[in-house]
């Protein structure tokens, strides 16, 4: 346990898993067009200013966590997951914390809306969209990793965390440029605060139509 197995890494596996990163990217990029939409067309009927602002603030939370854990898991992985199989820190919890993080950031990014229920299913958006892109990422790693990815599966859940399962490393090798292009890209997550707000602006002026309101 603990040690880092290097395989050599077959060319249709490498391919097939920069399809799946490219796939994430383009996804991403939905999301956020579908988020947008829905900025856009609805509005908040959460009773109250009040609520409605703490809804926001708590998407602002969910926001800084995605953020902040993104970063977490770029220390451990930030270009090595072609060549080695990181089972540690966070990865020792769940195979993809990454995409956990984001789909928290997508709810986040709903909740500018300071509606729960658009909260809800942007996260659910994400949720979907992410476990599709893993299943076929997991079949690239198995090729890549073979029985050791296998077990890792069988060993440490895919979306939901498990804390009984930490462990970590005393010493961890770290690629600052790799973290900090993770932290840069997190903070596309923040737009979403000037866009619901500049939409929300636009519908109060009646520029925008509200074809829903949600809760």
């Amino acid at each position: 346990r603990g040690r880092i197995r290097i395989k050599p890494m077959s060319r249709p596996a490498y391919v097939s898993l920069s399809a799946v990163q490219a796939a994430r990217k383009l996804a991403l990029a939905g999301l956020l067009l579908a988020g947008l939409a829905a900025f856009a067309l609805t509005r908040s009927m959460v009773l109250g200013h009040d609520t409605h602002e703490l809804v926001e603030g708590i998407g602002l939370g969910l926001l800084l966590i995605c953020i902040l854990g993104r970063v977490w898991c770029s220390l451990y992985i930030g270009g090595r997951k072609l060549r080695e199989l990181i089972d540690n820190g966070p990865y020792s919890m769940v195979r993809n914390p990454l995409y956990v993080f984001s789909i928290i950031g997508a709810v986040g990014v709903g909740a500018q809306s300071g509606s729960i229920v658009l909260a809800a299913v942007c996260g659910g958006m994400a949720w979907i969209a992410f476990d599709i892109l893993v299943r076929r990422e997991e079949a690239a790693l198995l090729v890549v990793h073979g029985e050791t990815y296998a077990e890792y599966m069988m060993r440490v859940p895919r979306f939901m965390p498990n804390p009984g399962l930490w462990w970590d490393r005393d010493v961890l090798p770290v690629q600052p440029v790799r973290v900090m292009r993770t932290f840069a890209d997190g903070l596309i997550f923040l737009l979403a605060i000037p866009i619901a707000e500049g939409l929300e602006h636009l519908q109060t002026v009646h520029l925008l139509p509200v074809l829903a309101n949600l809760p």
